[in-house]
């Protein structure tokens, strides 16, 4: 649990509340003033705190409080019932009772409270710090949607309630957005002033003129991307948000102007000019901070977004490129994705330089994906947003141990679980629905026995396999001295098959095992070559007899 002060703007209290609030942690928000002016808690106890959390009754925040001051587990949420026994014990029961009526009790006890509520602070504190940093956009989506069932459910009980939001209540306040859409309620809109009109009036801008677009800071990657400026964006309310839309933008100089906008129409307000580079470092942002960015040197995501507009240019422009479909790009895909593969092959961990190949070569793949999709995008299919968000959606649904409840201890789990979710997804009824044909045929073999695997029909392991080579190449030999080409090719397909069934066992990629057998004897073949060379030998007369001579001592070679 955490104890907040709304006066509090530290970055550190605001990272202590998205711990707290992502593991399940009692956070609450109550009146500094008025609370902890009594109990003389100590400053850097009230800098730590937590800023923004779940709105909750100051009588039931002290009573939590309370409660969880007994409890040996930090993460329980208390029922009314326990709330009500603990209320009735003895010596917490006055510490509920003087925070309900903000009275002051004797200075003795007075300064035992304070030690014993701030010792408890410092303890929270450290507990929660040693968790690892949570995703903090699922964190206020959480926060969002539990402050709109709270006021669901207050109206449902008392049939109407009002909800008060500072500004305008149609601009960045998400809880009005998600009332407005939800069918249990019918909301009434009171209009007020937002902040943008008094940040007009600062700035001297007028905003159509300019061209201003507004811009959330949680969403400044993806929803600036391509602008570059005038941008006016909001939501900045901590330091870790400047910093995530400054890293944002990889090319900036660093000396673009930036204005910094706090407090606006309150006697503290403050409107600060700094540049770009120390966005995050010039004031400590609140609820009240908004930034204005006239102009950058390079846009968001600048080049994803060149690179999408060079590919919307060839289509348009080059007669090759504008002759292309779906069907004839296949072949260089293909091609591309085996130059992938050559690429990660030869990738050497302490060698850098074999780097530049594999860049080169992702980037080539990159480029057929965008190909198809400036293709589609024209014909109106489809577009590369659809597919970037597509497969963001469908990772996130497959991953429910990280984004979700569900827990995987490892990645046997992980792989169950990925399984059963996209059988649900796709309504599949044959454990082959999805494996794809085309695929090499050694890589197909090795996915159609591990799918058959999976509901048990195999060998319990690789003792049980090995045996069907040596059965599968007696019946080849047996259809080859019949002289029945066909059934050779049947004979021989079943071998290979028994073969990649032995390696799956073994837990070996047959598609790569080959591959580098294939690779190997390639490179002692070109040592041959160059061994007959050295000699004046011609390779095509030389003989079976000199070629494993020959062979051999490559062999011995290494």
């Amino acid at each position: 649990w955490a104890i907040s002060t709304p006066r509090s703007s530290q970055t550190g209290s605001e990272t202590f509340a998205q711990k707290g609030l992502a593991y399940g942690l009692e956070c609450v928000q109550i009146d500094g003033n008025d609370i902890f002016a009594s109990y003389k808690v100590t400053k850097e106890a009230i800098t730590r705190a937590v800023k923004q959390n779940k709105p909750t009754f100051i009588e039931a925040v002290t009573y939590r409080i309370g409660a969880h001051s007994t409890s040996d587990d930090p993460t329980r949420y208390r029922s009314d019932a326990e709330v009500e026994a603990w209320k009735r014990k003895d010596p917490l029961d006055r510490l509920a009772k003087h925070m309900r009526h903000v009275g002051l009790l004797d200075d003795a006890l007075d300064k035992a409270l304070e030690e014993e509520l701030t010792a408890e602070i410092a303890a929270a504190v450290k507990e929660v710090e040693a968790l690892p940093a949570p995703d903090r956009a699922s964190i206020f989506d959480d926060v969002y949607a539990e402050i709109t069932e709270r006021l669901v459910a207050a109206a449902t009980l008392h049939g109407e309630v009002l909800y008060a939001v500072p500004g305008s209540p149609l601009v960045l306040e998400r809880t009005v957005r998600s009332l407005r859409a939800d069918a249990r309620v019918e909301c009434r809109l009171h209009p007020a002033m937002s902040f943008l009109d008094l940040a007009w009036a600062r700035l001297g801008v007028d905003p159509v003129e300019a061209r201003v677009t507004l811009v959330d800071g949680h969403e400044f990657a993806t929803a600036a991307a391509g602008l570059v400026g005038p941008l006016l964006v909001a939501h900045t309310h901590a330091n870790w948000v400047l910093s995530d839309i400054k890293l944002a933008v990889e090319d900036a100089t660093g000396d673009e102007p930036v204005v910094i906008l706090q407090r606006l129409g309150t006697a503290d307000e403050a409107v600060v000019h700094t540049t770009w580079a120390d966005l995050d470092r010039t004031v400590e942002a609140d609820h009240l901070t908004c930034v204005y960015v006239p102009s950058l040197g390079a846009p968001v995501g600048a080049e994803l977004v060149r690179f999408h507009q060079l590919a919307r240019t060839l289509r348009e422009q080059c007669p090759w490129d504008q002759e292309q479909t779906h069907a004839t790009l296949v072949r260089y895909l293909l091609e591309e994705t085996y130059e992938l593969v050559d690429a990660l092959q030869a990738l050497d961990p302490d060698d850098p330089a074999t780097d530049e190949h594999l860049l080169e070569e992702l980037g080539d793949v990159l480029y057929q994906i965008e190909f198809h999709a400036t293709i589609a995008e024209q014909e109106g299919r489809f577009t590369m947003a659809d597919v970037a968000r597509n497969v963001h959606d469908k990772l996130v649904r497959r991953h429910p141990h990280v984004f979700g409840d569900v827990t995987a201890e490892d990645s046997d789990t992980v792989k169950a679980n990925w399984d059963a979710i996209k059988r649900e997804e796709k309504g599949r009824t044959s454990v082959f629905d999805g494996v794809a044909e085309a695929q090499p045929s050694l890589a197909y073999a090795e996915a159609v026995q591990r799918k058959a695997a999976k509901v048990g029909f195999d060998w319990p392991d690789v003792h049980g396999a090995l045996p069907k080579i040596a059965e599968e190449a007696a019946e080849l030999l047996d259809a080859a001295a019949g002289g029945d080409a066909d059934h050779t090719a049947d004979e021989l397909g079943d071998l290979l098959f028994a073969v990649v069934n032995v390696a799956r066992h073994l837990k070996v990629e047959p598609e790569t095992a080959l591959r580098a057998a294939t690779r190997k004897f390639r490179t002692r073949f070109e040592a041959v070559e160059a061994l007959a060379r050295e000699r004046d030998l011609d390779l095509h007369t030389a003989g079976l007899d000199a070629l494993d001579a020959l062979w051999d001592e490559v062999k011995r070679r290494g």
